[in-house]
Order: structure tokens, then sequence, then C-alpha cells
């Protein structure tokens, strides 16, 4: 069944009521590499219930629809989608505990052409229930690898952010643990393709991939650090385009171009010569 453009497209996905916990707070955290020293006062503010604070790319997590495109109305062909782009906006700082509303819509969806897959992209609003007030707005692109030539749009697509061809003013490496992915589904995420085998080697991949947006949080952690001082209030926004996968255990290295208050980076792994996150951007406060 080819990807059904008008069912993807006007796909009611349901609002989500997420009863956040300070556990679920420091599991992500954990998930994304946190804690790897457990004697960094820094990193232990995120991983340990004394004073516990939020990492600003939590954002993404919040309110999370799961995988509503694998109705089979949709046409869309779950085990071969992967994250191509995500971005956030925080308004206010995240909370560690409480009860967030997360109501999700299709915004666009892009045929790429036959054997080049489609795209669906997804605006995202985060509220406290208790408030109504808005926490966050995400973006995010999902990239149907499988499910291209079905006779839809060819756009329009966003402008990439640029990336200097210029030496990186800063870098920062962050090491994943082998069990990464393992962890950090426990977030949110269970796609099979990110802890099975054998669900791995059918989308094309040698083993479980990480989570995009585990990535996503290694570059924002090298980013938290590295400008920002362990400060999540001065992360404000970010966002990037996945370009290659992450092999958990990997070391993956964010490279950085500082211009006022907004960064540009990108994240590779140096043992493999790859771009696996790129067109960054990021500001900071």
């Amino acid at each position: 069944m080819p990807l059904n453009y008008e069912n993807v497209l006007n796909c009611p996905i349901p609002e989500v009521e997420q009863h956040l916990t300070r556990r679920d707070t420091m599991l992500y955290a954990l998930g994304v590499g946190l804690g790897a020293d457990p004697c960094d006062r820094d990193q232990l503010r995120f991983v340990y219930e004394q004073d516990l604070q939020a990492l600003p790319t939590m954002a993404i997590v919040l309110g999370y629809p799961g995988p509503w495109h694998a109705r089979p109305d949709t046409g869309i062909t779950r085990s071969h989608t992967v994250h191509g782009e995500q971005a956030f906006t925080v308004h206010r700082p995240l909370p560690v505990e409480g009860t967030v509303i997360g109501r999700t819509r299709v915004t666009g969806v892009v045929d790429k052409g036959k054997d080049r897959g489609a795209l669906v992209m997804t605006e995202s609003e985060v509220s406290d229930r208790a408030s109504g007030e808005r926490i966050c707005s995400l973006a995010s692109t999902t990239f149907c690898r499988a499910d291209g030539g079905f006779g839809g749009p060819a756009g329009p697509l966003k402008v990439p952010h640029r990336v200097p061809d210029t030496a990186p003013h800063r870098a920062c490496d962050l090491p994943t643990l082998p069990q990464a992915a393992l962890i950090y589904r426990l977030s949110g995420d269970y796609n099979p393709l990110h802890a099975d085998p054998a669900s791995a080697v059918k989308a094309g991949f040698k083993m479980p991939i990480l989570h995009g947006r585990c990535t996503f949080g290694v570059a924002g952690h090298a980013l938290l650090k590295t400008c920002c001082g362990y400060d999540p209030a001065r992360l404000k926004s970010m966002e990037g385009r996945f370009s290659s996968p992450v092999y958990p255990g990997e070391t993956i290295r964010t490279e950085m171009w500082l211009d006022g208050n907004v960064v540009t980076f990108r994240s590779t792994v140096p043992a493999r010569g790859v771009t696996v996150l790129d067109n960054g951007r990021a500001e900071i406060l």
C-alpha cells in the first residue's frame, strides 16, 4: 500500500497527557549520557534528585505522541522510518515533574520520488495542564525511506541552516554507552529498530542504531557544557538535521561556530569519519 497523502496530512493525532516524574527527568538525562562522571557536580544536577533540573533537550520527549504514523491507513512503512530533523524552542523552564499536555499536528508531506523516500513534518505545542501555560514548541521531520513515489508534492522544503567552511571555534567529544539506545528508549520511543537486532537488519542496518533524538540530546549536552556553563536556562532553542545513524558505543564530536547568541553546530563520529547531525543552529541567552 503506498503512502496515503490525504490520510497522513489530515491524521488526527491524539492529544497526549503525560504525567512527568522526577524519575523520568533523571532517566532522560542518563539516557543521553549525563552522569558519565558521577563526581561531576555540573552533570549531577540533572541525574540526582537534590536540586534537580531538566535538560533543555528533554523538551523533545514531552507530550510525545508515539508512533502515530504506524496506523495502517497512513500507508507508511514503519520499519523504514527514521528521524530526519528536530527542533525545539523553550518558552519557560522545563518542569522536573508535573502533568503536561502535548498537541501535535502534521504540517506537511513531501514526496522525494521513487526510491528516494518521503518526508512528513509535524509541529507540537506542550503546555502545563494546571496553568495552561505553554512550555515549549517542537518541530520534527520523519524520513519515510520506503515510501517515496506516491504522487504527492515535491515541496516546499525548508532551506537548511548553513555550516561555515572554516575551522570550528570549539569542539566537544562525548562518548555514548553500548547500551545507550536501550536506556534512552525508556523515555518513550520503543521503536524496535533501536533494540532488536533482527528489526535493525530488516531496516538495512548492521545492528540497532541510536535514536536520532538521543544523538540530538548528546549534541545538546555538548552545547550546554561548552557554551552555557551547564546552565539550562541559557539554551533557548536548538535545531538540526540527521544525516547518518550513530551506533551505540560510538563517540560523538560536536563542532561549534559562535556568532553572538547564535551557535552553529554539527556532530560527527570521528572513528568513521561521518557527519551524523548537520545544519545545526542554537540560540544561547
